[in-house]
């Protein structure tokens, strides 16, 4: 008979908790939490989470993931308690969300969310929001201050690429975000530097799509540019990813004409001469300054979706530029929500599109369907929760194809 002693393992410690009104909702969690931690995790409701993590015994945690969903809108100053708790006692927080409205998730990572994962949950992002919160710095964050992560120097002589809506909806805030995105993720080994502009000074949303707080110090810059310091362009910029910058829209809502030509000038040269690309977020009115960003642009996106309105729109822009003797030819039209390749009918109205305005489409962007707007009210690019959706791989094949040309552009200058 064996008489040996039962050898007592001690269980791993619990470096991480769920917190939810029931785990049991998200299996999906449950997996991936096993999948990364095994069995150092435990789990908690919200009404039990706020007391533990001010004892002691939490001190070992080092995140906890707070899942949600529509039902818990009623009960956010509890959720809140919990991140306060939670931050107090110096733990990371990962939201992971489903159906929870756009307000509410802004709410909560405001006032102290780390991460945020849509649930279901995309393959692998939880292992990854982990890892990101967990190697993190203290200093800036994704809404930090841009020049502590990057000093101008005034050296470079970027790319300016401003992306103009035809029509209401056309999708050329997210055009912009996502290419921008995209940009700043095109070359591994060689990281570029990239600056996201919104100049929609009334209802810009470029910082709605990246969750960033807008600043007071735009409105000051944009009204003082004749001071602008390199210094003091970098302080107004805010940071995504540690990857972009990113120059809001002002507060406030102001006229357009607000802002003369020249200070718009000097804005995006100082933008081209710290950055390798510059993206435009261009509001959908024309106004003074319009000339100054086109005559500045190495081209000129306009959005456009195949229906009479874009058609129209098009037309009057065409007339208006070439009147003026501006540089229509640098405007590619972009159309989004597309035809696919099998519907015939929807292709061949996109030639008789091109041949009655006298333009060509040059890039056709599928439509990516409701995750595209998700994920802008999450407040995410599209590669960091939709990396196989259809429109997201145009958006990275376009990148990819600009910064080809900008390379070879570049060969061949030096030689």
């Amino acid at each position: 008979m064996n008489t040996s002693p039962v050898v007592q393992h001690d269980p791993p410690p619990i470096v991480a908790c769920t917190i939810s009104r029931d785990v049991q909702i998200f299996d999906l969690l449950i997996e991936d939490m096993e999948a990364a931690l095994g069995d150092a995790w435990g789990d908690l409701s919200f009404e039990d989470a706020a007391a533990f993590l001010s004892q002691p015994e939490a001190r070992s945690l080092q995140f906890v993931t707070i899942a949600m969903d529509a039902n818990d809108e009623d009960n956010l100053n509890g959720v809140s308690e919990v991140i306060a708790a939670a931050k107090a006692a110096k733990i990371k927080v990962i939201l992971i969300a489903e159906d929870v409205s756009p307000s509410a998730l802004h709410q909560l990572l405001r006032e102290g969310g780390d991460e945020f994962v849509p649930y279901p949950l995309p393959e692998n992002e939880l292992a990854r929001a982990i890892e990101r919160v967990l190697t993190a710095e203290e200093t800036p964050a994704a809404t930090g201050d841009g020049e502590k992560k990057f000093r101008a120097t005034g050296t470079k002589s970027g790319v300016v690429i401003p992306i103009h809506g035809l029509a209401g909806g056309t999708g050329a805030t997210m055009m912009a975000v996502n290419l921008a995105w995209e940009l700043a993720n095109v070359d591994k080994d060689n990281p570029q530097k990239v600056c996201l502009i919104d100049l929609d000074f009334q209802f810009g949303s470029a910082s709605t799509y990246l969750d960033l707080p807008r600043r007071e110090a735009v409105l000051e810059m944009l009204t003082d540019t004749e001071s602008m310091e390199p210094e003091m362009f970098m302080q107004a910029l805010l940071t995504y990813g540690e990857k972009l910058h990113v120059l809001t829209s002002p507060t406030d809502m102001i006229p357009l004409d607000m802002i003369s030509p020249e200070d718009i000038e000097r804005v995006v040269e100082m933008a081209r001469v710290n950055f390798d690309y510059v993206i435009i977020d261009m509001p959908s009115t024309m106004v003074e300054w319009s000339q100054t960003v086109l005559e500045m642009a190495h081209v000129y996106f306009a959005m456009i979706e195949l229906d009479m309105r874009s058609a129209q729109n098009t037309l009057r822009l065409k007339r208006a530029l070439q009147s003026e003797d501006l540089p229509f030819e640098k405007i590619r039209f972009v159309l989004n929500r597309a035809p696919g390749f099998t519907d015939l009918n929807g292709k061949a109205r996109v030639k008789r599109l091109s041949e009655s305005l006298g333009i060509s489409v040059e890039v056709l962007l599928p439509d990516g369907g409701k995750p595209v707007a998700q994920s802008a009210d999450h407040g995410t690019p599209m590669a960091e929760g939709l990396a196989k959706n259809p429109l997201r791989k145009e958006i990275m094949k376009l990148a990819k194809s600009v910064h080809d040309v900008n390379q070879a552009d570049a060969v061949e200058a030096r030689s």
